[in-house]
């Protein structure tokens, strides 16, 4: 990260990370994609009234990895290597913690919160049975996201990428596998998506607790730090409550989704994942904008920074705005992957008229975030997201949807 061309070790670095990310997008898109076509769209619609939720409340503790990743990158650039032992153990400390609180959290408001959220009556017991049982797997995904981003730091972002192609293997077996043989539907998928996540999670800290590098694992030495503690807290929050500015808005624009009744909820899931394809493609390059960033902070290379930030954001840009456009030819066809209901479909195309033109912007955004981040400053880039991303959504919802009650307008408030 600190010698040779930037552009392609961006590349070499970012490349894998947006393979894995894509991969845990399966995930969820295996499960829809064998709901929809084989239990029907109130079992889409039950999958898809979870989303926006499971990523409010996950978002801020996963937030808190890009804490972990920052700090680990500016010591290790730094060559300290008692430091970032001593940061890798703190953020395993920290991850546990949380782990185990948002299993037991989403648990308990699962019913309650999804009835806030205006989830339609004909799917809202389906959608708490998928919740609870994916809350089960959330220190799962924690562990997954620290040890990767841990390792992130260092360089390494191929065997994430490796444990996430066998667990998504997994997982669209274990899908067809419970909801074809076992006829599990909802439960079925859930099931499939923890059992998944866990099994990537094993993989990871087996592989951090065999590392001969500065980062190696070991679980007796994991706990927590004052001093580590604040110093990833201090990058970690602000990033994770960006996450949830995202989500808050998204969750509120759920709602008004709902209002639309199942047939909409549908194909706005079906397009919330196609979403998730397009921002993975731009995620890696703001991974990599933040790490290099970092790592050539803390080794006192200031002048490559600024290289490594427009590479990033022109890869960014080029990959954001490519599969956009792609999306946009081709949105009936993509769309009949999740669902060959015409109502669903055509649900799902004025969504995608509406808010992929500027897709890219996102990760224009978030790369410069994460170089912002990789300096130490973090809150800056939280308040421009709490404006932009969540008053302006909410205050136009409250306003100017209220008066236009049509899809057009509510998806208007992306762009």
């Amino acid at each position: 990260m600190c010698n040779g061309p930037i552009f392609k070790n961006v590349l070499l670095f970012a490349v894998p990370i947006i393979i894995g990310n894509l991969m845990q997008i399966l995930f969820s898109a295996a499960d829809m994609v064998i709901v929809g076509n084989f239990a029907g769209e109130n079992a889409l619609a039950a999958v898809g009234a979870n989303i926006s939720f499971i990523y409010l409340i996950v978002n801020l503790f996963v937030g808190l990895s890009i804490g972990a990743n920052i700090v680990t990158a500016r010591y290790y650039g730094a060559q300290n290597k008692e430091e970032v032992e001593e940061t890798v153990h703190c953020s395993m400390a920290i991850c546990l913690v949380c782990g185990f609180f948002l299993a037991i959290m989403g648990v308990a408001v699962a019913r309650v919160s999804l009835e806030l959220l205006g989830t339609p009556e004909t799917v809202i017991n389906d959608a708490v049975t998928y919740f609870r049982i994916c809350a089960l797997g959330f220190p799962f995904t924690l562990i997954f996201n620290f040890i990767r981003a841990i390792m992130n730091a260092e360089g390494d972002t191929r065997f994430p990428l490796t444990c996430l192609i066998l667990a998504g293997g997994t997982n669209i077996v274990l899908d067809l596998l419970f909801v074809l043989a076992f006829h599990l539907d909802v439960p079925g998928v859930a099931l499939a998506t923890v059992l998944s996540n866990g099994l990537a999670a094993a993989l990871m800290t087996i592989h951090l607790c065999r590392k001969p590098t500065a980062i190696n694992l070991q679980i007796r030495n994991i706990r927590f730090i004052k001093s580590k503690f604040f110093e990833i807290i201090k990058v970690g929050l602000p990033a994770g409550l960006q996450g949830v500015a995202f989500s808050i808005s998204n969750v509120i624009v759920q709602n008004a989704v709902n209002s639309f009744g199942s047939i909409v909820v549908a194909g706005n899931t079906a397009v919330i994942n196609l979403e998730g394809f397009l921002y993975q493609a731009m995620y890696g390059f703001y991974q990599a904008s933040g790490t290099f960033v970092s790592q050539n902070y803390g080794a006192k290379k200031y002048a490559r920074i600024k290289r490594v930030l427009g590479v990033c954001l022109l890869c960014a840009f080029v990959s954001g705005f490519g599969l956009s456009l792609i999306s946009i030819v081709f949105r009936r066809g993509v769309l009949g992957f999740y669902s060959q209901q015409e109502a669903v479909i055509a649900a799902g195309v004025i969504r995608i008229l509406v808010v992929f033109p500027l897709y890219c912007l996102c990760g224009l955004n978030d790369v410069l975030s994460g170089a912002m981040r990789g300096i130490g400053y973090s809150t800056v880039p939280l308040i421009i997201s709490l404006l932009g991303a969540c008053v302006l959504r909410v205050v136009w919802i409250f306003t100017v949807f209220s008066v236009q009650h049509t899809l057009v307008v509510l998806y208007l408030s992306y762009p």
